[in-house]
């Protein structure tokens, strides 16, 4: 009878540090997700940011081109004649 007492203490022992462990495992799984969380967040701050600089770029080009920069001037025609299609679009969708 005593072998059973041990075996039975042994495993309520082992089930005990497993259910220790599994504590152990969510807090740091609800860790990592907030970590991640963080993570996400901020890698939108920045792609953000970069969509900012990477659109001042486009306007700063443009605005090089304009200025008579003869390297550019084809790009300079091509983004007026895009925003020329897109008012002339938006003034069809005015018309209707």
């Amino acid at each position: 009878m005593s072998a059973i007492i041990e075996l039975v203490d042994s495993l309520e022992n082992k089930v005990s540090k497993l259910l220790h462990q599994l504590e152990i495992q969510r807090q740091l799984n609800r860790e990592l997700s907030e970590e991640l969380r963080n993570s996400k967040s901020r890698n939108k701050e920045l792609q953000s940011s970069i969509d900012e600089w990477e659109e001042k770029y486009r306007s700063l080009k443009l605005a090089k081109s304009m200025l008579g920069s003869n390297e550019s001037n084809t790009e300079a025609k091509l983004k007026i004649n895009t925003l020329i299609r897109e008012i002339d679009q938006c003034i069809a969708q005015l018309s209707e």
